[in-house]
């Protein structure tokens, strides 16, 4: 097995030191943004966590973005500075600065609009109280310890996975970077290096579990969120792993909702468990799903105050998903999620949003007009893929997609069609289309 990179809590503490040495002397200060682009490394936890401690706000991107996509994102962000795709350049200095034993800010991430416009999640610089109560939330949800080796099975530019990297980094313990997901690596890394905790979307699980050959005895929380889950892959990863460690959480770029314990799921499958401590979660008229939040969770839309304005009503945030809670039987609440935002696609746990994907399909001089879907797929939960009216060629728009769109977003398949379905007002009939390519649903 080639030899995994393994940060430890005092070495990355001592590159934390430099990082903001080497921020500051740069001119950042708290409150800016730093622009990273890189893939998961040391370097990246010391840059991002040098930053936080500091009261710097590190805006994270996927590295393999399309130039143009990221150049938009990065001048929306409008960063002090941006390292790019290194972040190890600000660690080669001596000079160390202090830090603030907990992270100031959250970093700052993009998700996608139902429009498609991305947004940045933004929560500024928080106070010291107000960020020991958010680092503590999490290290005590997990139960963080200086004894845990945390595997990382996702990119880091993605919240859940980065936001675990940290929070055992700050409880002293060591973090695991076996590279990007590969099931075999994947399955060696866990049967010989014996991480404590992971975060996995589903697709992971199903792969790791179709292996086989996967020693799962040393976890104690084996983590799961990003999509929902398969009811027959979580009662048979609930049976490979140790009693008592798989756990699944709700939440978004935005907000964290809710955890939900092995034997809640086992006592209501399905569900995506209990609010989380501090929280509570209701509907609206439409079944939309509001939770009410403390103040060290509260955000906003980056320079977009009429999608923040949308997402709030005084303490209570909704990412539009739609859901129930029900009484437990035993005086408790149990969440339930009834559906996503209608024109959603969840592929391996990266939301892909049709507009965006569409903005760029209908760009091509050989279509009319496009219309995305999801569907379902066995190892991504859904891929996504494409209907368009005009004479493109499906190879030649498949090529013009891949130079524009990151992997996730990339249509699996691509239909030339007469006409897409729409309704008596014109819409396009999403759900219509699966069944019109003979995809079923």
């Amino acid at each position: 097995m080639t030899a995994v990179p393994v940060v430890r809590a005092a070495d990355s503490e001592r590159d934390q030191r430099r990082a903001a040495a080497a921020l500051h002397a740069a001119g950042v200060r708290p409150g800016d943004r730093l622009l990273v682009s890189a893939g998961a490394s040391p370097a990246l936890l010391a840059v991002v966590l040098g930053a936080l401690r500091t009261g710097i706000v590190p805006v994270v991107l996927d590295p393999a973005l399309p130039a143009a996509e990221r150049a938009e994102l990065a001048a929306d962000a409008d960063p002090a500075l941006d390292v790019g795709d290194d972040p190890a350049r600000l660690l080669t200095g001596t000079g160390e600065a202090d830090l603030v034993d907990v992270p100031l800010a959250r970093p700052m991430h993009y998700t996608s609009g139902t429009t498609g416009r991305r947004k940045g999640v933004w929560s500024g610089v928080l106070d010291e109280d107000d960020a020991r109560a958010l680092a503590a939330e999490e290290i005590d949800l997990w139960g963080f310890v200086p004894g845990d080796r945390h595997l990382v099975l996702s990119p880091l530019h993605h919240s859940a996975p980065l936001r675990f990297s940290i929070h055992t980094l700050l409880a002293g313990g060591e973090v695991l970077l076996p590279g990007p997901f590969d099931v075999i690596r994947a399955a060696e890394a866990i049967s010989t290096l014996r991480p404590t905790t992971a975060f996995c979307v589903p697709t992971h699980l199903q792969r790791l579990i179709a292996h086989g050959r996967v020693d799962w005895s040393s976890f104690r929380r084996l983590v799961h969120a990003g999509a929902p889950c398969p009811e027959p892959l979580k009662r048979a990863v609930l049976d490979a792993a140790p009693e008592g460690s798989v756990w699944e959480f709700y939440g978004s770029t935005e907000a964290q909702f809710t955890v939900c314990s092995p034997e809640d799921w086992l006592a209501h499958p399905g569900s995506v468990g209990r609010a989380r401590p501090g929280r509570a979660l209701e509907t609206d008229e439409r079944g939309q799903l509001w939770c009410t939040v403390p103040r060290w969770a509260r955000f906003e839309y980056w320079r977009a105050p009429e999608k923040t304005a949308a997402a709030w009503r005084g303490d209570r945030v909704t990412v539009g998903d739609l859901g129930r809670v029900d009484d437990d039987g035993r005086g408790g609440r149990i969440v339930w999620l009834d559906g996503r935002r209608e024109d959603l696609v969840i592929s391996g746990g990266v939301n892909v949003y049709p507009a965006e994907v569409e903005a760029v399909l209908d760009t091509h001089p050989g279509v009319v007009e496009s219309a995305v879907v999801g569907v379902p797929d066995a190892d991504w939960g859904q891929r996504v893929v494409a209907a368009y009216v005009g004479d493109a060629d499906p190879g030649a728009l498949a090529a013009w997609a891949r130079e524009r769109l990151a992997p996730a977003k990339r249509p699996k398949s691509l239909h030339p069609v007469g006409e897409l379905p729409r309704t008596s007002t014109g819409k396009v009939r999403r759900l219509d289309l699966p069944g019109l390519l003979g995809l079923g649903t």
